[in-house]
């Protein structure tokens, strides 16, 4: 008797062990809101972000005034807005949305690729640019990292509108002041910034400077401790935010619809 109850629990024993294993949570998706006045590239884009298991679309609008109407009770993880959009512009909307949801990320898709135009989203609270003519890879990566808490610029913005990158400003510029801190950077560690913020690694900037690797690690270490900067996408937005790119437009686009331009470097001052 004594050894048929123990076989019992023996049994009893295997069948815990070999049993489905507990379902883990699922990890949470990241709930974005998307602002594009045209319906059709509005609907295009949604279909396009939730074939991604880790997105959601859980708000849609075509207006600034429609977004803020509903923005607040969603309390999403991102805002994904053009700037381009009927009454008022997207730059108005992503300085109220740092008001009232001050913990929502913002991403800006648009077709505007003037410097003018780009300052003024990230002075107004953007956390990432990218083109409408970037690819959907990009578009993905740029809604992870931005919802991560980091920064993100489209590669077309970082590798062209850099051109002239801390390069001393032409007369008659008008240009905001640069911060104090860049004052100590000196003219070799501005040439490493230059080509960092360009994407170049550090054996690449060695060979363009005639200098070796270990002294383009040692300007960048520098420069991130100066600057508080860590990564290149992080160095390209100060540059833009305080004036220190090229105005020119990316060579061989045609001009989207606008805002009036007093009205973007307005914003675009605004720090």
């Amino acid at each position: 008797m004594e050894i048929a109850v123990r076989e019992n629990l023996m049994d009893v024993g295997f069948a815990t062990k070999s049993s489905t294993p507990p379902m883990l949570p699922q990890k949470a998706k990241i709930r974005i809101v998307l602002v594009e006045d045209h319906a059709i590239l509005r609907e295009g884009l949604k279909a396009l972000i939730e074939i991604e298991s880790d997105f959601d679309i859980v708000g849609e609008f075509g207006s600034v005034e429609d977004c803020l109407l509903g923005i607040v009770d969603l309390s999403p993880d991102l805002l994904l807005t053009d700037l381009a959009l009927p009454g008022r512009s997207g730059i108005e909307l992503l300085t109220e949305i740092q008001r009232l949801c001050p913990m929502t990320r913002k991403l800006v898709l648009t077709a505007h690729e003037n410097e003018e135009y780009i300052r003024a989203a990230l002075n107004a609270g953007a956390n990432g640019y990218v083109l409408k003519d970037a690819n959907s890879a990009e578009l993905m990566l740029a809604i992870r990292t931005v919802s991560l808490g980091q920064q993100f610029l489209c590669k077309a913005i970082a590798s062209k509108i850099l051109s002239g990158y801390l390069s001393g400003y032409a007369p008659g510029d008008q240009r905001p002041a640069v911060p104090a801190v860049t004052q100590s950077i000196t003219e070799r560690e501005r040439e490493v910034l230059t080509r960092i913020a360009l994407g170049n690694s550090n054996k690449v900037i060695a060979r363009e400077l005639g200098v070796s690797p270990k002294t383009v690690e040692k300007h960048r270490s520098n420069l991130m401790r100066k600057l508080q900067l860590h990564n290149a996408a992080a160095i390209t937005m100060f540059a833009i935010r305080n004036g220190m790119t090229s105005s020119a437009p990316l060579s061989g686009r045609s001009s989207p619809r606008s805002l009036p331009l007093d009205t973007v470097r307005t914003l675009a001052s605004v720090g």
